[in-house]
């Protein structure tokens, strides 16, 4: 079922909406005024049932995969800066300041199979419309010093995930029985490792970060153990 976005018109409780409290001749007020939502909205309604739980809004989800696509971002990333961000927030039909994550990640990814590479096509279309000429010229500068990395580094939990699935898969081709796989276990504490930044989730994430360094470090002990 489609969701709906904030009524504007609606009045409202709380003290200040948004709209009364950023800047105007902000870059992404200016950009939330010029891109046809309507359309947008119209365009993909299609792709929902009448019937069943809402949605996230179709704003919503165009609006994240433009601001993703505008701040070279992770889909983690323009979650997590959502939440903090009123700009984001009024970019993306927001009336009031919310303090609550947009949605979970993995729901940019649904969002992207279910418009597809057609529907992928419209919002790059949108961009370049708003970009008039400037879309069409030859050349492009790009900083790239500014730019997100895509960097695992030797502390990342990535690595003690990998670590401990590469020994799991060697035990099994070598016929080596195992008491536990740790793939159920591992999967949950890499659950908890998302939103890592937010301060209340940040205990709870170092404390799954330091639970898989353990267990990768069972392989190595047993080594060191058996002199081999």
């Amino acid at each position: 079922m489609k969701g709906k976005s904030p009524d504007p018109s609606q009045l409202s409780l709380l003290p200040q909406r948004l709209e009364d409290l950023v800047n105007p001749r902000h870059p992404l007020y200016k950009l939330s005024k010029r891109i046809p939502w309507d359309d947008l909205e119209e365009h993909f309604s299609d792709l929902y049932h009448p019937t069943g739980r809402p949605a996230k809004p179709i704003r919503l989800m165009v609006s994240l995969l433009l601001l993703k696509q505008l701040y070279n971002l992770s889909d983690e990333s323009i979650v997590e800066r959502w939440v903090e961000n009123p700009y984001y927030q009024f970019f993306s039909g927001e009336t009031v300041f919310q303090w609550e994550f947009p949605c979970h990640p993995t729901d940019l990814v649904y969002f992207r199979k279910r418009i597809g590479e057609e529907g992928v096509k419209e919002i790059l279309k949108v961009s370049i419309e708003l970009h008039g000429k400037k879309a069409n010229e030859a050349e492009v500068l790009v900083d790239t010093t500014v730019q997100e990395k895509n960097i695992t580094f030797p502390n990342d939990t990535k690595l003690y995930k990998r670590v401990i699935e590469h020994c799991v898969s060697i035990a099994g081709k070598e016929g080596i029985g195992l008491r536990q796989s740790y793939k159920r276990t591992t999967k949950k504490l890499m659950l908890a490792r998302r939103f890592r930044n937010h301060p209340k989730n940040r205990k709870k994430a170092l404390a799954a970060q330091r639970k898989l360094k353990t267990i990768a470090g069972m392989p190595m002990r047993l080594r060191s153990i058996n002199g081999s």
